[in-house]
């Protein structure tokens, strides 16, 4: 069935499937515009969406110069854009992946078809790195303790520099002595072992974080957003001790209560 609306426009002819093809479009355009509000590609955002309507008439008129013209111009603009806000598309994917993919039934799904498997960490490790945090809390030594599950953070280890060493309270605490070459970045630890220190973290776009939550804070809710991850923060100015899961930070008032939050989901079900 056609809808013909030549009477208002003169050159037009929608069908149920243009009419589709139309709302799917308009709801992608929305998403994005959702994701990127606020920041700086709204501007950009913007005049491609304006190109791509300019196009679009320039097509019906049978402009065949300027569609030319224009078709070329976007091809090229939508991979420069690509390359200059590959953050923005990774952290974007990232999310929709771990929304979507590895969560529940659908992480049970992938772990069998692709032997993923989540990070586990036993009971030695898991207080090794609790009294870690307590002695670096009582000498108020910045730290930043990264645990992922699921999700791989290789991206993120090779920015820094490959430890692979047992899980120990001693080393942790030395990495992160402020005197140390490795002591300024994220640890990443993977089951009982340490795999990575001195590593960058993406920094959270928020702004509704608190003023006393510094650039370690931010570092830790950047990458928990973007992955499964867990993290561990100690505060170089305060001493304290805050565990993050899911851009969420919760404040450690002992080290019992950060024992339990390093213990797994599934293992505490």
């Amino acid at each position: 069935m056609f809808i013909h609306i030549s009477a208002i426009f003169g050159f037009l002819s929608l069908s149920f499937a243009d009419c589709l093809d139309i709302l799917m479009v308009g709801a992608i355009i929305y998403l994005v515009f959702r994701w990127i509000r606020g920041s700086a590609a709204m501007s950009i955002f913007i005049a491609v969406i304006l190109l791509f309507v300019l196009r679009v008439v320039v097509a019906a008129l049978n402009m065949k110069l300027m569609n030319a013209l224009l078709g070329t111009f976007i091809d090229v603009g939508v991979l420069a854009l690509i390359v200059i806000f590959q953050p923005e598309v990774r952290h974007f994917l990232m999310r929709l992946g771990s929304r979507y993919g590895v969560n529940g039934k659908g992480r049970d799904i992938i772990e069998k078809i692709f032997g993923v498997k989540s990070q586990t960490m036993g009971g030695e490790a898991l207080n090794e790195i609790a009294e870690a945090c307590r002695a670096m809390s009582a000498d108020k030594t910045g730290a930043l303790i990264v645990l992922p599950h699921s999700d791989s953070l290789t991206y993120i280890k090779e920015t820094g520099d490959i430890v692979d060493a047992k899980v120990s309270r001693r080393l942790i605490m030395n990495i992160f002595f402020k005197n140390s070459p490795l002591h300024d970045g994220a640890m990443i630890i993977e089951g009982d072992r340490i795999v990575a220190a001195r590593c960058t973290l993406p920094i959270t776009q928020r702004t509704d974080i608190l003023p006393s939550y510094g650039m370690r804070h931010k570092a830790a809710i950047g990458i928990s957003e973007e992955t499964d991850a867990d993290v561990v923060v100690v505060s170089e100015e305060t001493g304290k001790v805050s565990f993050i899961h899911r851009g969420e930070i919760t404040r450690i008032n002992n080290i019992n209560e950060l024992k339990l939050k390093l213990v797994p989901q599934e293992e505490k079900a």
